[in-house]
């Protein structure tokens, strides 16, 4: 060997060299089985086939290799790349790449991806590499980034993402449940339900990172959709980013026809309903005044949002009604409540039979307030309307209304409106303040609002005589079944009329792509032995915001609310 050759390979191995690149890694060497890379910064090469494309939304496309025998490990990675580069789905391309994750999300998740990269196109027109699911995996780490198609059923959940963001929420095994309606707030049964829930949902995107995005190529027809329904066969590509595995829908969704549910039928004599009408604002009652605080922007909207509620409350045949969110303007002809009652009698044929309690005043001074509605032909107030305006009412929770009444040759009853305070966090301060349990901001609140009815009702508010022996709260409690508020009712003896119904997981609200009960219906014992069936109508808090007045406005009862209307039927 030449003396020069020797000092080569001398000055060679002194000094340090970057590695050499001559054999391609596995993606799944890349990838490792762990939920970071192995080999995080460092640069590699990889080959394999272009699964999907994605660099006009996500700003990069997805690479799969054969595999490398380890089910523990990924077969494909995110390639970070402009859209310079003459690239198509079934290509084989050798990439050159710096390893990185991206997107950490809260719990630490991230989507291991190439960058910096060069791209040699080996071949084109390849195999698509597919691997076919039949149930929720254990884990998505190790199908990050694959092609898959799911056979097994999924339910749609919840669908308030899709103007957003252009997601839909699926789950596996049915629908998901808020974990409070299920069980008490910071039970182990609690945190059960709420692993059983990350366990099986999975969101459905749009590869667009942009908020409102255009609506998404694989729902080709929205007028179709709404939660609840099963979908099979769904492809796409792993992803994970936005704190949780998603999936980048590569080929539309079948769904099946959108057919209008059918109207509660509940045994009885007696009909009672409750709805919240989701801020009906009707300006200044005579087609100006918009836009309002609340509600329609236009007295053309306010027309089609009062005719959807009409086409919701009438097929109910409800004898009274409470309902929430209505404007606190007043009861005189221009008011949102007068203009109600007046559109359900013409849409009925009646004169004068669908009627309004009048309180006077308010109640409260909220802009919006309860109100109670009943028909004249079946039932007659007894005493006067009855408020509860202090402690936490007014300010806070909404003034619960109460009015008693008798049916043609019926025992007197009792019905309360109520509409405790929201879960938003705006103003809380203490022990209304989110304590991490589930029940969100003013639970505190609303738990005072419980005992405070409660103790209300124990007197004769009305001065019918009637006393609280038949009473029935219904409406809007900002509380799922098994959180604070509605457990103090039920150990002062009130009972849930689904419960004693015998009416298995009611939900009359969605929201997250959880389901559960916002709105209830309690009794008191006298009353509840009375109880003939209760219902709800699925109309409403399954179907997008945009199906309603303010947008598609699709024809019929669709929409007419965020919250499904409720339905008792009774013996008395």
């Amino acid at each position: 060997m030449s003396s020069n050759r020797r000092a080569a390979l001398a000055l060679a191995c002194f000094l340090p060299c970057a590695p050499a690149l001559a054999q391609a890694l596995s993606i799944g060497q890349v990838q490792g089985s762990g939920t970071r890379s192995p080999l995080l910064a460092r640069e590699v090469m990889v080959e394999g086939v272009v699964t999907a494309d994605f660099r006009g939304g996500l700003q990069g496309f997805f690479l799969q290799d054969a595999g490398d025998g380890d089910a523990r490990t990924s077969d494909a990675i995110f390639v970070q790349a402009g859209a310079d580069a003459a690239i198509a789905v079934g290509d084989r391309l050798r990439v050159r790449g710096r390893v990185a994750e991206l997107d950490a999300g809260a719990q630490g998740d991230s989507l291991t991806a190439l960058q910096d990269v060069r791209i040699d196109t080996l071949a084109s027109a390849q195999p698509v590499p597919l691997q076919v699911i039949e149930a929720a995996p254990d884990g998505w780490e190790a199908l990050e980034g694959m092609r898959v198609r799911i056979d097994a059923p999924l339910t749609i959940a919840g669908v308030d993402n899709l103007q957003r963001f252009g997601e839909l929420t699926v789950a596996f095994g049915g629908r998901l449940w808020q974990p409070s309606e299920i069980a008490a707030a910071g039970t182990r049964a609690w945190d059960r339900a709420s692993a059983d829930n990350a366990r099986r949902r999975l969101r459905l995107d749009d590869a667009d990172s942009r908020r409102d995005p255009p609506p998404p190529s694989w729902l080709p027809d929205p007028s179709r959709l709404r939660s609840g329904v099963l979908v099979t066969g769904v492809e796409g590509i792993v992803d994970q980013r936005g704190g949780g595995y998603r999936l980048q829908v590569t080929a539309p969704l079948s769904l099946p026809t959108l057919r209008v549910p059918a109207v509660p039928q509940v045994a009885g004599s007696l009909r009672v309903a409750a709805f919240n009408l989701e801020n009906l604002f009707n300006g200044d009652g005579h087609g100006g005044g918009f836009p309002t605080l609340r509600g329609a922007r236009t007295h053309a909207q306010y027309r089609a949002q009062l005719a959807r509620l009409v086409a919701t409350i009438v097929p109910l045949q409800a004898d009274v009604a409470a309902v929430m969110e209505l404007e606190n303007d007043g009861y005189g002809a221009d008011s949102s409540i007068a203009q109600l009652v007046a559109a359900l009698d013409a849409a009925q044929g009646s004169s004068g039979d669908w009627r309004f309690v009048d309180a006077g005043t308010g109640p409260g001074d909220n802009p919006i307030r309860v109100g109670i509605l009943y028909r004249a032909s079946k039932v007659t107030p007894l005493g006067r309307p009855a408020v509860l305006e202090d402690g936490p009412f007014g300010e806070r929770s909404r003034v619960p209304l109460a009015q008693a009444f008798r049916s043609a040759g019926g025992t007197p009853f009792v019905v309360v409106a109520n509409h405790f305070k929201s879960k938003g966090c705006s103003q809380a301060a203490a022990a209304d303040l989110d304590q991490g349990d589930g029940q969100g901001c003013w639970n505190a609140t609303r738990s005072e609002s419980a005992r405070r009815l409660h103790a209300w009702l124990q007197g004769d508010p009305t001065g019918s005589g009637s006393g609280s022996a038949m009473t029935v709260l219904l409406g809007d409690f900002n509380a799922y079944a098994m959180e604070s508020p509605l457990r103090v009712l039920h150990a002062e003896g009130w009972q849930d009329a689904f419960a004693a119904a015998g009416v298995e997981r009611p939900y009359s609200y969605v929201y997250n792509g959880l389901s559960g009960r916002l709105d209830h219906a309690l009794l008191s014992p006298a009353l509840a032995a009375r109880l003939r069936g209760a219902g709800e109508w699925h109309i409403n808090a399954d179907l997008p915001a945009d199906a309603g007045y303010q947008g598609r406005d699709l024809p019929g009862p669709w929409r007419s609310s965020d919250h499904d209307p409720l339905l008792l039927g009774f013996d008395l």
